[in-house]
């Protein structure tokens, strides 16, 4: 049997590479937005359903005071300057923030075993925070832990996917 989100011999999407502290959104439905090696990064997905756009941000840091000239270079390197970026560059292709799908995966605690610095703990928190003073709620989310994970959207479906390690890929 097939997987529910595998690529049939027919179709075929342009498929969207988000690098660390990078986004992407997109209104087209043959594109994929993919990232991959999440550790302590997040991954934010959305996707509005009714105005099929939808976006991914993969951010490194909690908050932009760490470094404020980085920040103004790459929002998207700090989960306070980056989330602003992804829903307002999704609004602009035509989403609306009552619409929107919000899920998470990262957060983890794979280069600092022994919690010195936190920053995959540090990085869900600032997400949580922000979506909390926003009123957005996350409607999935896979964070924590000590383990890599790549996570991928379907533009066509809105449907979301993830893979931990070598175990199969589950939408989430």
């Amino acid at each position: 049997m097939k997987h529910p989100g595998a690529l049939s011999t027919v179709q075929t999407r342009i498929r969207k590479v988000i690098g660390v502290a990078d986004m992407a959104v997109s209104n087209s439905a043959d594109e994929l937005l993919i990232t991959y090696s999440l550790g302590s990064c997040i991954a934010v997905v959305i996707f509005d359903p009714v105005a099929s756009v939808g976006g991914m941000l993969h951010y490194m840091l909690p908050e932009s005071t760490l470094d404020l000239e980085k920040a103004k270079k790459n929002p998207c390197m700090f989960a306070d300057t980056g989330i602003t970026h992804l829903f307002k560059s999704s609004y602009q292709l035509g989403a609306r923030k009552e619409n929107i799908v919000v899920k998470s995966v990262g957060g983890a605690q794979t280069l600092d075993p022994n919690g010195v610095f936190n920053i995959g703990t540090r990085n869900c928190l600032a997400m949580r925070k922000i979506f909390w003073r926003n009123n957005v709620a996350v409607s999935a989310e896979h964070v924590g832990g000590e383990v890599n994970r790549t996570v991928r959207l379907l533009m066509d479906t809105g449907k979301v996917f993830m893979k931990v390690g070598r175990d199969a890929e589950v939408e989430i």
